[in-house]
C-alpha cells in the first residue's frame, strides 16, 4: 500500500517522540484546558452537529462540499474532546508552592544570563501548556532539566546543536496558584 499510511521506520530506542512525557501541569493551564474542552463540548460540537444535519438534509451528500467539510470538522472536534477528556484524567495538578522557593522546580520563573550578558526569563510549565511567545517551556526541555533543583547564582551548562551554552540564574520566583 502507497500514500500517507506508509512511514519510514524509526529505531524506537532513538527516536525522540518515544521518551515518556511528564504529567505534570500548573492549576492556570489544567483550567485552560478545561475551559477548551468545555467549550468544545458545549459551543462548537452542538453548532457543528446542526450544520451536518441542516447539510445532510439537502440531498445527495456525495456532491454535498458544505456537508464534507463540516462533517470532517465535528470529526476533528470530536477526536479533540476525547483527547482532552484522556489527557485531563492523566495529568497531576501541581497547585502548590515547592517546600524550598530558592530553588528551581516546576512552574518557576528563572532569569537567566548567558555569556554575552543577555538576559532571558523562562517559566518551567507542562508539556500541555508550552508557550514559546510567552518563553514557557516544557518541564522536559534539556534547558529545564539542566535548572530543576539550582538555585541563584548557580551556573547550568546546556548542551545544544549549536554548541554548549552557560547560563547564570539571577532570578527565581513562584506565582502562588492559590491566589
Amino acid at each position: 500500500m502507497k500514500g500517507r499510511n506508509m512511514t519510514r521506520w524509526r529505531d524506537p530506542a532513538k527516536d525522540p517522540r518515544q521518551e515518556p512525557k511528564s504529567n505534570l501541569i500548573t492549576l492556570e493551564g489544567a483550567e485552560r484546558l478545561r475551559g477548551i474542552l468545555d467549550h468544545l463540548s458545549r459551543v462548537k460540537r452542538p453548532a457543528l452537529s446542526a450544520k451536518v444535519g441542516e447539510a445532510a438534509a439537502l440531498g445527495d451528500r456525495s456532491e454535498n462540499a458544505d456537508y464534507t467539510y463540516n462533517k470532517k470538522e465535528l470529526n476533528r472536534v470530536i477526536a479533540r474532546i476525547r483527547y482532552l477528556t484522556k489527557r485531563l484524567d492523566e495529568l497531576q495538578v501541581v497547585d502548590r508552592l515547592p517546600a524550598a522557593t530558592d530553588k528551581v522546580y516546576f512552574g518557576a520563573f528563572v532569569t537567566l544570563e548567558d555569556e554575552e550578558g543577555e538576559e532571558m526569563r523562562i517559566r518551567i510549565v507542562g508539556h500541555d501548556e508550552t508557550d514559546t511567545a510567552k518563553r514557557w517551556i516544557s518541564v522536559d526541555a534539556p534547558l529545564a532539566r539542566a535548572l530543576l533543583g539550582k538555585a541563584l547564582d548557580d551556573d547550568v551548562t546546556v548542551k545544544a546543536p549549536a554548541g554548549d551554552t552557560t547560563y547564570v540564574i539571577t532570578d527565581i520566583a513562584y506565582r502562588d496558584p492559590q491566589q
